[in-house]
């Protein structure tokens, strides 16, 4: 790490898509074991995504090249966000847990996009 400098670790956006990650790992324990393979897999991959992506952006030596892996983070959290309603629809997920995952998802979309304007 530079001296004086966070890195990606100073990033709100970055902290707010673990704090996601890590609510997503939470709920997904609570899907049936029938999934492991299959949707909690997939959300947590996901999820997963999104902040390695912001990470590793922000490592870059460029903003253009930054700003193309905060696209790929929107784009997974566009993936994180399709596999939660369809877990809310097979009842993998209480209403709460949804809603509390989309806030913080759609949170982190704002955030990414914000980020995203301010570097164009």
């Amino acid at each position: 790490m530079k001296m004086g400098q966070e890195g990606y670790r100073g990033l709100v956006v970055w902290q707010k898509a673990k704090e996601l990650v890590l609510q997503i790992y939470a709920e997904t324990n609570k899907f049936p074991h029938s999934e492991v393979f299959g949707l909690t897999s997939q959300l947590r991959r996901a999820a997963l995504s999104v902040p390695a992506n912001i990470a590793e952006g922000k490592e870059r030596q460029h903003d253009k090249e930054f700003v193309q892996f905060l696209y790929i983070a929107r784009g997974s959290l566009a993936e994180v966000e399709v596999f939660l309603e369809i877990a809310k629809d097979l009842d993998y997920l209480t209403v709460g847990g949804f809603n509390r995952l989309e806030k913080q998802t759609s949170e982190v979309g704002k955030l990414i996009n914000g980020l995203i304007n301010s570097l164009k």
